[in-house]
């Protein structure tokens, strides 16, 4: 391709396939749901989240940051909604496991919209996505080359990645939930829903803005 570098390109995938892979609030929340509801749920988280992910790479390849500096309060409000509403999941369940009680009497499965909205707002809440994607796509940039073309396969890349890769653990988590239905075996499962819903909520409240 005459407007990539093909050894930097390369560099770029490895390096995206290992930050996907890297367990964060977005893979917690998807392994979360797909074990409370199953894979269609898991899904659902994946396909808003991807499009959270969207929204952040196309920021960040464009230059937007200064936007979105400027709505960064709201952002802080919509963050800090997702925290508490994750947490008060987990609360939920957790609960529910000391009660031996069934994920479908802690809440019905929610609808595909909803799910969605969770993941995209873990997804562009996430206070450190932007400014990583404005230092981590100039690394992989050859100067030589047409800027556009280069981020636009970079943005191309990455989303695809994370849409296969989350949908990996949407997958496997759903699985293993099968394995898991029993009376004894769901108090084990809503405990560990409950963790991964309050550790993905208390990874967004600890995270800063600022580096």
């Amino acid at each position: 391709m005459e407007f990539l570098n093909g050894d930097l390109f390369a560099a770029y995938l490895v390096a995206t396939v290992a930050l996907i892979l890297m367990p964060g609030p977005i893979v917690t929340l998807v392994i979360a749901n797909s074990l409370a509801h199953g894979p269609r749920t898991g899904l659902s988280t994946v396909a808003g989240s991807s499009f959270g992910n969207a929204l952040l790479v196309v920021a960040g390849a464009l230059g937007l940051s200064t936007m979105l500096v400027l709505v960064a309060d709201l952002f802080e409000w919509v963050r800090w909604i997702g925290v508490a509403y994750l947490i008060y999941l987990g609360v939920r369940h957790w609960r529910a496991a000391l009660r031996s009680v069934a994920d479908d009497d802690v809440a019905p499965a929610p609808r595909a919209r909803g799910v969605f909205l969770q993941g995209l707002v873990v997804a562009i809440t996430n206070p450190k996505t932007i400014l990583f994607y404005i230092a981590f796509f100039p690394q992989f940039l050859d100067t030589a080359l047409p800027v556009g073309p280069q981020l636009i396969c970079m943005s191309v890349a990455f989303v695809v990645f994370a849409v296969v890769i989350d949908s990996g653990y949407a997958l496997l988590a759903g699985r293993l939930r099968g394995r898991l239905m029993d009376a004894r075996r769901t108090r084990v499962r809503n405990g560990i829903t409950g963790t991964l819903l309050i550790g993905t909520g208390l990874g967004l409240a600890l995270a800063r803005r600022n580096p």
